[in-house]
């Protein structure tokens, strides 16, 4: 069935420029399925939002990333005016975009993940609040930005001058070995890709630019590491009460036995689309084409309220 859809893309997150990329590709797909696409770049004139959004589409598909279009806010405008829209709805959002707040609700339903803590600029000022390696994040960010190993020796900053991510971060012991990731779609995960990289983390530049980083599909693991991937993957999804689709990532350290070295991350409920986005290569690897992707994302767009 045709559908007049309204594609967001742009927003006002350090995503921007990728999810321009994104929602150019979804709308592309989705004209070429029959349906009257328009697309908006959203700003932080939300007035202007709101006027986009009428006439009201038939279903706007979220192709945002990031602050204030990944974490629940966009969301709960949509709930709003009462309009469907991709991808996972307010609390879902929120959840996922923060990072301490997953880990949380992951190891409640017994999910490994790093041993890790929320520590403030001032602590982290004072010295090393865990055994080097390992790694600090923004608590809420997407694109691994901000994200930086600490390493031993190292004498740099533990936080530069540039940290523009607020007050505190979240630190976690670095887990060597393998990195992974994992696409769901509804009910099912799709499958699990080791990225390969020649940077020291898999980086904005490693995500976005092409032959930084060599995706490895399926993932040559063990089959029991291979399988638990997929398990966690969707029970994070579920567990969060995500829509739609969500990606989850992974350390595995291969040096333990069976996949107790399989540490789960975070996860991310508005996957990239662009040309090397990770999701849109697994659902392809399972016979679903990007277009078919797209379409699929439309047909299941919701209110949650």
């Amino acid at each position: 069935m045709k559908k007049r859809v309204l594609v967001l893309m742009g927003g006002v997150s350090a995503e921007r420029e990728v999810s321009l990329v994104s929602g150019a590709a979804v709308a592309k797909a989705l004209s070429q399925f029959g349906h009257d696409v328009r697309t908006y770049q959203v700003t932080a004139d939300v007035e202007a939002f709101v006027r986009a959004l009428y006439p009201k589409p038939d279903v706007v598909f979220n192709a945002l990333h990031g602050r204030f279009g990944e974490d629940g806010c966009v969301q709960g405008l949509l709930e709003l005016v009462c309009v469907p829209y991709t991808h996972s709805g307010v609390r879902a959002s929120s959840v996922a975009m923060d990072k301490p707040a997953t880990k949380r609700a992951v190891e409640c339903v017994g999910v490994r993940t790093p041993n890790g803590k929320v520590v403030s600029r001032k602590e982290l000022a004072k010295g090393d609040p865990l055994p080097r390696p390992y790694v600090v994040k923004p608590v809420a960010e997407g694109s691994t930005f901000g994200v930086k190993i600490v390493r031993e020796g190292s004498n740099e900053a533990t936080l530069g001058a540039d940290w523009s991510f607020g007050d505190a971060a979240l630190v976690e012991e670095f887990i060597p070995g393998h990195e992974l990731t994992v696409g769901v779609m509804g009910d099912r995960a799709l499958a699990v890709t080791e990225i390969r990289y020649k940077t020291s983390i898999f980086d904005y530049t490693a995500k976005y630019t092409a032959g930084h980083a060599e995706h490895v599909l399926p993932a040559p693991l063990p089959k029991a590491v291979y399988d638990e991937a997929m398990r966690i993957a969707l029970v994070a999804h579920q567990t969060l009460g995500c829509s739609g689709i969500s990606r989850s990532d992974f350390r595995y350290d291969a040096r333990k036995p069976n996949s107790e070295g399989l540490y789960f991350l975070e996860i991310n409920t508005q996957p990239g689309f662009t040309p090397i986005s990770l999701l849109p290569e697994q659902a392809q690897h399972e016979g679903i084409s990007f277009g078919a992707l797209c379409q699929w994302l439309v047909e299941h767009a919701q209110c949650h309220a």
